[in-house]
């Protein structure tokens, strides 16, 4: 039987991969990147293209690929999405999914970084958008850090997030409210400017046009 999303998410290999590059992120200073936030974007990815129309195989492919996509980080944070992308070959193969199948989501998972990036097709632009309009509050683990680390910073002053599509349309934009006492929006762009512009490139391929609004003024 070919594996299905349930398949790896119970798969123990996948999980301990996963739990093992979070702990390493987290002695590197870095916010969370376990279960919640691949699971995340295992559900945005796939919502994304099921609520665009896309076909079921392209829905669980998108799924699939956001649940895996930062199990290199087990390796080296540097590199992570190509590293893992090799990882998610080897595994996947291994679970017999068919070579078409395999060549979606490693290209997915290879592309999701933004200094790398690319949305080379509709399950890698997914995942772009989902893994990079993931930020929220509960993300960070120390909250002593907010006072000198600005990732923390501003990722513990959004105290909402959502990402919203507008099939009608054809726009797709991140609302956030941020705590202006804890982190100015300047800081916001400082850090996320590059992935925002990620965005918008994948946005695009999905012909959609990407919008970010923040404390209800739009910025993007």
């Amino acid at each position: 039987m070919k594996p299905d999303f349930n398949t790896i998410r119970s798969n123990s290999e996948i999980r301990t991969y996963i739990m093992q590059a979070d702990a390493s992120l987290l002695s590197l200073g870095y916010t969370e990147h376990s279960f919640a936030h691949v699971l995340k974007c295992a559900e945005t990815a796939s919502s994304l293209l099921r609520d665009l129309g896309y076909d079921e195989r392209q829905v669980e492919l998108a799924r699939i690929a956001g649940y895996m996509h930062d199990i290199g980080n087990v390796i080296n944070r540097d590199d992570h999405a190509q590293s893992g992308a090799v990882m998610a070959f080897r595994i996947l193969d291994k679970l017999g999914m068919e070579p078409e199948d395999v060549a979606v989501i490693i290209t997915a998972i290879g592309n999701h970084d933004e200094h790398t990036a690319h949305p080379v097709n509709a399950v890698a632009a997914a995942l772009i958008l989902a893994d990079k309009t993931d930020v929220r509050r509960s993300r960070v683990r120390n909250r002593n850090n907010i006072n000198f680390d600005i990732h923390d910073r501003v990722n513990y002053a959004v105290t909402s997030s959502e990402l919203a599509l507008n099939t009608g349309t054809a726009e797709l934009t991140l609302n956030l409210v941020i705590d202006t006492e804890i982190c100015a929006v300047m800081d916001y762009f400082e850090i996320f400017l590059t992935r925002m512009r990620l965005c918008r490139k994948a946005a695009e391929y999905l012909s959609l046009t990407f919008h970010l609004i923040i404390n209800g003024s739009k910025v993007l």
